[in-house]
């Protein structure tokens, strides 16, 4: 069964097949929580010098885990995730109450009493030293010590600070104290300036909406000539299929042996990890470093098909000079269903934790010099406004998770990003950049510009990296900015050349590099006219710049403000009850979402039924009778009424599907269930209700869930989420969920072709329905 990726999900995934990506935009990282917002806790004011454990048993009589996790989450600054968890402080008296609790507490305490246990958490214990003088301090000693000591003596406690230590200290920190903080502790990868003091690296992030090759090594020459790219070469996938993988990996490793940079950068594609080994065979030689997503329980990594042990077989494996590309997030793990009654700063240090046993574990037995690459991107801001709404929440969370990163010993970068649908504009992240960039991450995501072309959703692009740079004075690994002046974008005067934001000029060097005896002419040419094709696929490629070297292109920057006004109005537009009849056989159903406001803010809402709905689909089941089918076809609007809607798109796709499948001899329910507000989720309840009480448990159905992806892209696209199962395994509520579903997505009259799309659906559902696991 395919392979999930938190963030190539548009919150979690990887799949199989062209154009396939395992839960796209449109789920955006929805809960399976049942429970609405619940109420945010009372935490009344300590007396003195009272500690959480003593607290606790003065209002309680006797040790309260609800109450102790309250406390914990209520120490943290405000964010809407925590709220819907019940463990964010009812008022800012609540948050200072908790904070002075939490600094009067012992390390050893915290310790003692774990919020939750399970193997991750073990596994981070028995990874972090021993220190009883230590643990004897309290948290706002820590604190004081942090603040006020050197690097190097801040290094020689790190390796016994705790993940929940660390996450519990970073709460009792303002912002300009993390940023303190951030400007004291660094650590850079072995044998290279990423990560020091002074240095601002980059991810170049070649994304394509079809995977296309070109699209994906243009990009690489396009952030190239912007002296751009010297941390890794590492594309977000739409196919998880092992051979498409090791075809992208092939290609950019190309780019890299081709200009002698083998041991300079990486490259990756960032399938699930199983995926990667699998291309590591077909090409070996050609994968460089290798990513996976990382959860912070045990469960929440299930939700990525990860375990401790299959991770630490991973790593002994991995024995060059690269090792493991992890990403993490705030927020992934409660909106996966996984929240287990703690908040998200501490969920998000327990993931650097993880990292940080694995990076011990790649690390044994070798000196400094050979310890492998290690670095963690926090993906901040990608899930949506269930996390977090506001850009001053996403300013904090990079802020909290850039200190906890390095307190762990990690080298730690950041995608700065907002969803379309959160309250943060184009101009919002930039301020936000401006708020961050003090603190020094390690790195930046890169883009052409800021709106993903794939991913639809926004970042960093690569004249931020310059403006960056530019005002802070930041500096890129030492070897790529040799080979940028050796390649000519930059000069020996280390200032921008003539050729600066010209990737065709790239393309030449590269094209030389290749000893092709063409001339430069005929060269240039050629790449002008691939990048006209890349760009008519809706593949933006920067050229030049504005007034400065650090501003985008006036033309593109009127492209990149357009798609984000066009996404806000799809965002917003509501499926029509016209559109829904003139769906064939459709039946409508709603979920218990009130409004379109409600189901963007809420998402939980649009995964569950109400009893109206319930009672609808109990019917469509009597219907039936005993003619069961194999597949029932779902339809839900998703974050994009309008990819369903626009001329060319659902209908030829729903037509060439249903003749795809009954030439298979599947049988097909013969009406058409039509979600309004329906997210991923609710087709899973649906299938519950239509297939959970049939008899013939072993027998397999399944369905096809039609839905409106995550706008942004300007291409209006929709997905097809696909699952079969076992009759008791729909049975068993909650069995069935994105563990056991593919998905092919970017379906559209300007990307994958709906009678396309429908083909390679179809292909798949037979194999799901026919495979035996």
């Amino acid at each position: 069964m395919e392979k999930i990726s938190r963030k190539t999900f548009l919150t979690h995934v990887g799949v199989i097949s062209t154009s396939v990506l395992l839960f796209n935009s449109c789920d955006l990282g929805s809960s399976k929580n049942k429970n609405r917002i619940t109420k945010a806790p009372l935490i009344g004011k300590p007396i003195e010098n009272e500690d959480i454990f003593s607290y606790i048993n003065r209002v309680s009589g006797k040790m309260n885990q609800t109450l102790y996790r309250q406390i914990i989450g209520s120490a943290n600054e405000f964010k809407e995730g925590d709220l819907t968890l019940g463990i964010s402080a009812a008022s800012e008296d609540s948050r200072l109450n908790a904070r002075k609790l939490l600094s009067n507490t012992k390390i050893d305490d915290l310790k003692t009493h774990s919020l939750f246990t399970d193997e991750v958490y073990q596994l981070i214990q028995q990874s972090t030293d021993s220190n009883t003088e230590l643990d004897d301090w309290t948290l706002g000693e820590l604190k004081s010590f942090i603040l006020t000591k050197s690097e190097l003596e801040i290094k020689e406690i790190m390796p016994a600070l705790s993940s929940d230590v660390i996450a519990c200290v970073v709460k009792l920190m303002s912002n300009d104290e993390l940023i303190q903080v951030g400007q004291k502790v660094f650590n850079p990868i072995p044998g290279t300036k990423i990560g020091s003091k002074g240095y601002m690296s980059a991810r170049v992030q070649p994304n394509s909406p079809t995977d296309n090759p070109n699209d994906i090594v243009w990009q690489v020459f396009d952030a190239w000539s912007y002296g751009v790219g010297d941390l890794v070469l590492g594309t977000n996938p739409v196919s998880s299929d092992p051979k498409s993988v090791a075809e992208i990996e092939k290609a950019l490793f190309d780019v890299i042996s081709t200009f002698d940079l083998e041991s300079t950068l990486p490259n990756c594609v960032l399938s699930h990890i199983d995926v990667q080994a699998e291309a590591e065979k077909i090409y070996p030689g050609t994968t460089g470093i290798w990513f996976q997503s990382i959860a912070g329980t045990v469960k929440a990594n299930q939700t990525f098909d990860v375990s401790i042990e299959k991770m630490a077989q991973h790593m002994e494996t991995r024995k060059g000079k690269f090792g493991l590309y992890a990403e993490t997030g705030q927020g992934a793990d409660f909106t996966n269903g996984h929240g287990e009654g703690f908040d998200m700063v501490v969920h998000e240090s327990r993931k650097y934790g993880f990292v940080r046993a694995l990076k011990i574990q790649l690390e044994e037995g070798k000196t400094p010099d050979q310890f492998p690459w290690v670095y963690v991107n926090d993906v901040a801001g990608f899930i949506g406004p269930e996390v977090f709404k506001s850009k001053e929440q996403l300013v904090r969370c990079c802020l909290e998770d850039t200190v906890m990163g390095k307190l762990h010993g990690l080298t730690i970068g950041l995608d700065i990003c907002s969803t379309l649908h959160m309250d943060v504009t184009l101009d919002d992240l930039d301020w936000c950049i401006e708020q961050i960039m003090p603190a020094n991450p390690a790195y930046l995501m890169a883009l052409p510009t800021k709106n993903d072309p794939m991913l639809s959703y926004l970042t960093t692009a690569f004249n931020d990296h310059v403006r960056i740079r530019e005002k802070f004075d930041y500096k890129i690994n030492d070897a790529m900015w040799d080979f940028f002046k050796k390649i000519e974008i930059i000069g020996e005067d280390n200032q921008p050349t003539g050729h600066f934001g010209d990737p065709t000029w790239v393309y030449y060097q590269y094209r030389l590099a290749k000893k092709d005896l063409r001339t430069k002419e005929e060269i240039l040419a050629e790449g002008r006219r691939m990048i006209g094709e890349i760009e008519n696929r809706g593949v933006p490629i920067a050229q030049g710049f504005g007034e400065n070297h650090w501003d985008l292109n006036p033309e593109l920057d009127k492209k990149v403000r357009f798609l984000y006004e066009d996404a806000k109005i799809s965002l917003w537009t509501e499926m029509t009850d016209s559109f829904v009849k003139s769906i064939p056989n459709a039946i409508g159903v709603s979920t218990l979402s009130f409004d379109k406001k409600d189901y963007v803010y809420h998402p939980e809402s649009g995964e569950q039924l109400g009893k109206k709905a319930v009672r609808e689909l109990k019917a469509i089941q009597r219907a039936w009778g005993e003619q069961i089918p194999d597949v029932q076809i779902i339809i839900s609007d998703g974050l994009n009424a309008k990819a369903l809607m626009d001329e060319g798109h659902l209908f030829p796709f729903l037509e060439k599907l249903t003749d795809q499948l009954y030439q298979k001899g599947i049988i097909i329910s013969p009406q058409h269930i039509v979600f309004t507000h329906g997210r991923v989720r609710a087709g899973y309840a649906a299938g519950e209700q239509l297939f959970g009480s049939l008899s013939f448990f072993d027998r397999k159905t399944g369905i096809i869930h039609i839905i409106g992806e995550r706008p942004g892209s300007g291409h209006h696209n929709f997905s097809a989420y696909i699952t079969a199962a076992t009759i008791d395994k729909w049975a068993n509520k909650g069995s069935v969920d994105h563990d056991v579903t593919k998905v092919v997505s970017g379906i559209s009259d300007t990307a994958l072709l709906p009678y396309q799309a429908a083909e390679e659906v179809a292909n798949i559902f037979e194999e799901l329905l026919i495979n035996k696991v």
